[in-house]
């Protein structure tokens, strides 16, 4: 345990930080795994509107600094393309 008064703060800053992280990362695997569930179900509405609210999801996270705006990029980019293919299929 921290027995400095800074290590104490820092410590405490932390955890803080660590579940309001833990919060936004929450929100994005659960818009994730909306867009994949109605890709899955082959609903082409759901999926454009569901892509819609992750692509918003994401960026805010990445905005944040919760996480890399290179890996919020891949996360957009890999969904936009499931739902591109499903949308242009039939």
């Amino acid at each position: 345990m921290a027995n400095h008064k800074s290590a104490i703060k820092r410590n405490r800053q932390n955890e803080k930080k660590y579940t309001r992280n833990k919060a936004y990362r929450t929100i994005v695997k659960n818009a994730i795994k909306n867009v994949t569930s109605a890709i899955e179900e082959k609903n082409k509405d759901g999926a454009s509107l569901a892509m819609k609210e992750a692509e918003v999801a994401i960026s805010r996270v990445a905005s944040k600094g919760v996480l890399h705006k290179a890996s919020a990029s891949r996360k957009i980019s890999g969904l936009a393309k499931k739902v591109h293919q499903l949308v242009s299929a039939g």
